[in-house]
């Protein structure tokens, strides 16, 4: 599909037939206890969140999540978290951390939730915690793309060892329409921004910013979503596999120099 353009890969990244969490969840583990609340002020159910097991690995399992119906996605908020669901994920990635259980991130937001109430219930700061402690967590984190990523309400759930991507996904510093309104004052000229944005697989495969491209069906995920969600599963295998081999001083250690890293041009292009 690299006939694809920047525009066309974000189209179907946001095809409301993707997987979803709860799919990728039901297809990818087993014994399933899904857990909520943030224990502060209340449940966020943009985020989607529990312990499983993978491939019979007790794991702990973190989605960003959006609706199939309007009443799902009016329930999600159109998968745009709010500070409860940031915080819910943290509590999560702490309990891991605790019983050294890997952690399995699934990315799929149009970014957190912008509104003013957010804002004064601490949507920044709780953004910031996540990044903080992600960065120093000594147990596995995989982290994987499956529709859209924008903003730091994706990076919030992205501080792993391994960042996988489904090849049609997307992953950037906010919308295509936010990035041309801003830069030309005009939301019309998005698919212009998508080919400046370098926001598709490919683009942030060669950049560094993710580590492996996960192929999908022609056409997209949504067209055949058990071959996605295999070759998914075979892609988080092989991470979690390596990763495991690792001692919690090394994987803290990598994936803090992995981010550091970022932006920075091989030393032969210096």
């Amino acid at each position: 599909m690299a006939e694809l353009t920047a525009a066309q890969r974000v189209a179907i990244a946001r095809h409301p037939q993707r997987p979803n969490a709860q799919e990728i969840f039901d297809g990818l583990f087993t014994d399933l206890f899904i857990q909520r609340g943030d224990r502060l002020a209340g449940e966020d159910e943009s985020i989607l969140g529990g312990i499983a097991r993978f491939h019979g690995r007790p794991v702990t399992v973190i989605a960003t999540r959006k609706g199939r119906t309007l009443e799902e996605n009016l329930r999600c908020n159109f998968g745009m978290p709010s500070p409860e669901g940031y915080r819910k994920a943290l509590r999560l990635m702490r309990q891991a951390e605790k019983f050294r259980r890997p952690i399995l991130t699934f990315i799929d937001t149009p970014g957190a939730y912008p509104g003013m109430e957010a804002e004064e219930r601490g949507q920044g700061e709780a953004i910031a915690r996540n990044l903080l402690e992600m960065s120093r967590l000594t147990v596995p984190v995989v982290a994987a793309v499956t529709g859209e990523g924008n903003s730091g309400g994706a990076l919030a759930l992205g501080v792993a060892n391994r960042v996988l991507m489904l090849e049609n996904a997307v992953y950037s510093i906010l919308s295509p329409e936010g990035f041309a309104s801003i830069l030309w004052k005009d939301a019309g000229r998005h698919e212009e921004a998508c080919e400046l944005m370098q926001l598709t697989a490919p683009d942030l495969k060669r950049l560094g910013v993710i580590d492996e491209i996960v192929p999908e069906p022609e056409g997209g995920a949504h067209l055949a979503p058990q071959i996605a969600l295999r070759a998914l599963d075979e892609a988080l295998e092989r991470a979690l596999g390596a990763l495991c081999r690792q001692s919690g001083e090394a994987l803290a250690a990598a994936r803090y120099q992995k981010f550091r890293q970022m932006g920075t041009p091989p030393k032969e292009e210096q």
